[in-house]
């Protein structure tokens, strides 16, 4: 897995505008997979980052990147606490929620809607979608928008911005380390 990638899809996480980003990558081993992902949170960790699989195979990896101090402000919320606890999840931590939603990626035939609220997106626009993703749909963008268009339009906009910018300064040299922003949340 390159850093390129992980500044082309992870960048608002990086800089702590965003909970966070997932991608899917190549990988041919599985073990230099789990030590790509090690080594990343051994260098990012200290700077509140952290890399996960959510699921395997076929050569392919789901990996999310994300500030778990973030996920647990976002999860707290009590829309999202009551969307997760419908679905089954344990909100009693965030590592219990995430081994849901492994599990939920595993055995669901669809995408668990769901996982919007471990990307940060707003609680509301997920259970618009949940319930009906054509219904009072506003726009799209980073997700769908059904409640207060233009500000998530301006949040999309800071988004992409900000994506250009790591782009650009990654290609000029300027290494991940020093592009990821530290938050408070840091794990030691």
């Amino acid at each position: 897995m390159s850093e390129e990638l992980i500044i082309r899809h992870c960048s608002p996480t990086l800089a702590g505008l965003k909970t966070a980003n997932m991608f899917s990558c190549i990988y041919d081993d599985p073990q230099a997979l789990n030590g790509a992902i090690r080594a990343f949170n051994k260098r990012l960790g200290k700077k509140g980052l952290r890399m996960m699989p959510l699921r395997c195979g076929k050569g392919r990896a789901l990996i999310y990147v994300y500030r778990p101090g973030k996920l647990k402000n976002d999860l707290c919320d009590p829309l999202s606490r009551r969307l997760l606890t419908e679905r089954g999840y344990d909100c009693t931590s965030c590592s219990r929620c995430l081994s849901k939603l492994i599990g939920r990626l595993k055995s669901a035939e669809e995408f668990p809607h769901e996982i919007g609220l471990f990307l940060g997106y707003a609680p509301d626009d997920v259970k618009c979608f949940i319930h009906d993703p054509n219904e009072g749909l506003l726009c799209t963008g980073c997700w769908r928008v059904y409640d207060n268009e233009n500000e998530k339009k301006r949040l999309f906009a800071r988004f992409k911005k900000c994506t250009e910018v790591y782009k650009r300064c990654f290609s000029e040299g300027i290494t991940l380390e020093r592009l990821t922003v530290a938050c408070g949340d840091a794990i030691n």
